[in-house]
């Protein structure tokens, strides 16, 4: 494998519209942005996404803190590297520690140039079976219950093979009633609470909802609440799933050490990158955590790039990286993501490309850095 040296950097704050505003429990957004990482080799470009949401939205990162993270450090400090070897470029963003987000980002472009010039594809890098890869659908919060069960039925039609809709206190049992009574209990369904509940106040209510045969509760408690959730998990049937807790390995090894839930959400974003989420997916698998692949979501780069692993063993769960069409009136890559009648995720037989005139045209910054 022949490592590179890179000649310049180009950095894109890109701006795409959201087919419908997204509401969870602490926020809601109706454009995506992204920070587009291109990487420069000679006759070779290649491509990564850091792909928070704006405002404080799942997390602390936003898209502006992600810009200058990559502007005033990463960026600098991939370039001071002497030669582009993907390990070693690991290394450096992880030593950064902060930013998971940008780190995320310019690790898949790494990855992608890596891959292209030594003419081999990122499922080889990572020895990832190319096999079906379920998908399911995350449904976010509506103004009305009529309105949440017209897109479940939606996106049933489509074929996502799972439906996980978000709580939080007062829009929780009632909406879960009736789901179950209009789809009954086949429907294969989740909840994501994104840290919404108080464990004195609602502890009686989260116990409650083992009524509705769910697949799992996501992070009901805040990201640093891991004893309360080790308590709600040795209290009900219900797997209890932790996404916001699981931002790292230090704090995988944590919830081990609590036995703070039984499924771990791994989000590539949330992470710092497609190494750091296959480390930890093989640490979970040791301990018996089953596994599931999260988005944020993320626009066609990232979520293609997050699809290597997807198919590895440990990911026992449909993955939430959906349709393009599913989130996003536009992509950057061609052909968009699509998934067929039984829910799986169609991987294009030649591969995808980035196109370059609609990074142009959804860019609203822009900015070179040159070796």
């Amino acid at each position: 494998m022949k490592n590179l040296s890179i000649d310049r950097i180009v950095l894109r704050h890109i701006s795409i519209p959201m087919k419908e505003p997204f509401r969870i429990s602490n926020g809601v957004v109706s454009q995506k942005e992204s920070i587009i990482v291109e990487l420069y080799s000679g006759e070779f470009v290649g491509y990564g996404e850091a792909s928070p949401m704006s405002g404080s939205f799942y997390s602390s990162e936003t898209p502006a803190t992600t810009w200058t993270a990559l502007e005033r450090d990463l960026v600098p400090a991939l370039l001071a590297l002497p030669e582009l070897e993907p390990h070693l470029s690991v290394e450096t963003l992880n030593a950064y520690g902060l930013e998971p987000f940008a780190r995320a980002g310019i690790e898949g472009a790494v990855w992608d140039l890596y891959a292209q010039s030594n003419r081999i594809t990122l499922q080889e890098i990572f020895q990832s079976p190319i096999g079906m890869i379920p998908s399911g659908v995350a449904v976010g919060m509506y103004d009305s219950i009529g309105m949440l069960l017209d897109r479940i039925e939606r996106y049933r039609k489509d074929g996502y093979q799972r439906v996980k809709i978000k709580i939080a206190p007062g829009w929780d049992f009632e909406p879960l009633v009736e789901i179950r009574m209009q789809f009954g209990n086949k429907l294969q369904l989740m909840v994501d609470a994104n840290g919404a509940y108080n464990f004195d106040e609602h502890f009686d209510l989260l116990c409650s909802l083992d009524e509705f045969e769910l697949m799992m509760i996501e992070q009901p408690f805040a990201a640093d609440a891991l004893d309360e959730s080790a308590e709600l998990s040795h209290s009900i049937d219900t797997p209890i799933c932790l996404d916001e807790s699981a931002d790292s390995l230090a704090s995988l090894e944590t919830i081990i050490k609590k036995h703070a839930a039984t499924i771990l959400n791994i989000k590539v974003q949330r992470v710092g990158g497609l190494w750091n989420a296959k480390k930890m997916l093989e640490r979970a698998r040791a301990a018996k955590l089953k596994c599931w692949l999260g988005t944020m979501p993320e626009l066609g780069i990232a979520s293609m790039q997050a699809l290597v692993l997807a198919s590895l063993p440990g990911f026992s769960y449909p993955t939430d990286i959906e349709a393009s069409s599913r989130w996003f009136e536009d992509d950057v890559i061609e052909p968009p993501l699509e998934i067929d009648k039984k829910g799986f995720i169609v991987l294009p037989k030649d591969g995808w490309k980035v196109n370059p005139e609609k990074l142009e045209k959804y860019t609203i910054n822009k900015k070179e850095f040159w070796r």
